[in-house]
């Protein structure tokens, strides 16, 4: 079909939206639906962008096993403050994501703490392939940002290991259909999320990534885990809320 004309342009548009599959995920049980906030099934080779306020928890699902979901996570007020992958694994002492693992900034605040996880299957330290990249950078345009704000992200359902005598990473896949990841925000953001595949897999099945956003703010009260890194970096965060790093927002 061509798109010479802005006819052709037109039909050409229209026969792809009528090859999308637009879905929109159910409200899980656990969730009161009059706080959902965010409910999106993002396609393979698919991205979105949400603005997020404090106390939101999202909660991402490989519907079929076969989704990766690289993020990047911004200061909506204060963009330059964004997610730094290397604190977020030196601060807690752990290269591994897991329940209770804060995603930090460079500033020793927690942007989203980890909070549920049935997958274990994660990666820190490679970051996406070219179509990530992509995806990653049509995102953050939508922002006002650039190449130049398209930092080392963290890949969801897609897990590395790294061998403790050669040091080679070790692809360990996927944990299945039906794994979740829940975040909790500390403080108003931007997030990106790209659902392409990992720069390691072999042989990627390409399928859908949900995401599910409520309000839960009462969380924000009960810090996840006790460890001594994790309680400044929470100390860190709320003195500037308290200071009025989230005004207006």
């Amino acid at each position: 079909m061509s798109t010479a004309s802005t006819g052709g342009a037109r039909s050409h548009a229209r026969a792809q939206a009528h090859q999308a599959e637009l879905r929109v995920p159910a409200v899980p049980a656990d969730v009161d639906p009059s706080a959902l906030i965010w409910a999106e099934s993002i396609p393979a080779s698919g991205y979105a962008t949400k603005v997020l306020v404090r106390g939101s928890r999202i909660r991402l699902i490989d519907v079929d096993g076969g989704a990766c979901a690289h993020l990047l996570l911004y200061r909506t007020e204060a963009p330059w403050e964004r997610l730094n992958i290397a604190d977020t694994m030196k601060v807690p002492w752990q290269a591994y994501l897991g329940a209770g693992h804060p995603l930090l900034s460079d500033q020793g605040r927690v942007l989203a703490t980890v909070v549920a996880d049935s997958s274990g299957h994660h990666d820190m330290l490679c970051g996406p392939d070219d179509t990530g990249r992509r995806l990653l950078l049509l995102g953050v345009i939508k922002h006002g940002m650039d190449i130049r704000d398209v930092a080392p992200s963290v890949s969801l359902f897609r897990g590395v290991r790294v061998d403790p005598a050669s040091g080679a990473l070790a692809f360990t896949g996927s944990a299945g259909p039906g794994a979740a990841v829940d975040l909790l925000i500390h403080l108003p953001l931007v997030l990106i999320v790209a659902n392409a595949p990992h720069p390691l897999d072999p042989d990627p099945p390409p399928s859908a990534l949900d995401v599910v956003g409520w309000h839960a703010a009462e969380q924000l009260t009960t810090p996840v885990n006790n460890d001594p890194e994790y309680l400044r970096a929470l100390l860190n965060t709320e003195a500037a809320w308290a200071a009025g790093a989230g005004a207006g927002s």
